[in-house]
């Protein structure tokens, strides 16, 4: 299948599809690229409340009461390979990256449980947002060999797909993830975030800016209050997830 196919799919205007078109639109472009299964959801699949999170797809049937049964959502690599890439990848990655994890074996029985039901081989894409990962589009299925252009496309119609079926799945959560971020930071206050999320303390962050430890810890609680943190570490996740920093 040409990449054609993807960048015509990125090129139409789906905004006036309703939620059943556009979701056969998305199974359309997945089967004619081979693949037989796809999921698309919020954030990462959790087998407790995969229900409440898939916006669109499936998977075979008895595979995700096999997944829950087993408590493979704990150790499924292509679950933890989403906390270290930004960009798709293809399973046989996400596994080669826990080579020398204690729970190699366990990860393994995942795949292999997992092509019993059909699911030989496959993709996954992230969606990120400013509150960090937001969504996933796994494909699935019999071997399919993408290109790295096909593959980049695909990072792109994952964005697309996500944000046009939670609009009309979930248009309040949508509303909230797509908000303007409403938060106002003083310069000295960024300066302040920007060191603490490189680990400096407060003495070497009033070091480096001029400033007494006892000024910095100020401008610190005006942070966590600006940003209804906890603590120090709850603020910084924080300002990561609305982009404040990167």
């Amino acid at each position: 299948m040409s990449t054609s196919t993807l960048c015509r799919f990125l090129d139409t205007d789906h905004s006036q599809l309703g939620l059943d078109e556009m979701i056969a639109a998305l199974e359309q472009l997945v089967e004619q690229f081979g693949f037989t299964y796809f999921t698309l959801t919020r954030q990462v699949c959790s087998a407790d409340d995969i229900d409440t999170l898939m916006l669109a797809g499936c998977w075979p049937q008895g595979w995700p009461e096999i997944y829950v049964q087993r408590k493979y959502a704990a150790v499924d690599p292509l679950v933890r390979y989403l906390g270290h890439c930004q960009r798709g990848y293809r399973w046989s990655e996400a596994l080669s990256a826990f080579r020398n994890h204690p729970q190699r074996k366990r990860m393994e029985r995942v795949m292999v449980d997992a092509r019993k039901f059909g699911l030989a081989d496959g993709y996954v894409f992230p969606v990120h947002g400013r509150r960090g990962l937001i969504g996933v589009l796994t494909l699935g299925g019999n071997k399919v060999d993408l290109t790295a252009g096909q593959m980049a496309l695909f990072d792109t119609v994952a964005k697309k797909a996500f944000w046009l079926v939670l609009e009309r799945r979930d248009p309040v959560t949508c509303g909230e993830l797509a908000a303007p971020v409403d938060v106002e930071m003083t310069r000295r206050e960024m300066e302040t975030l920007g060191y603490l999320a490189k680990g400096l303390t407060s003495h070497q962050v009033g070091s480096t800016l001029g400033l007494s430890t006892h000024t910095v810890d100020w401008y610190m609680n005006s942070i966590q209050d600006k940003l209804k943190a906890r603590n120090r570490h709850h603020a910084v996740a924080i300002a990561f997830r609305l982009g404040l920093i990167n």
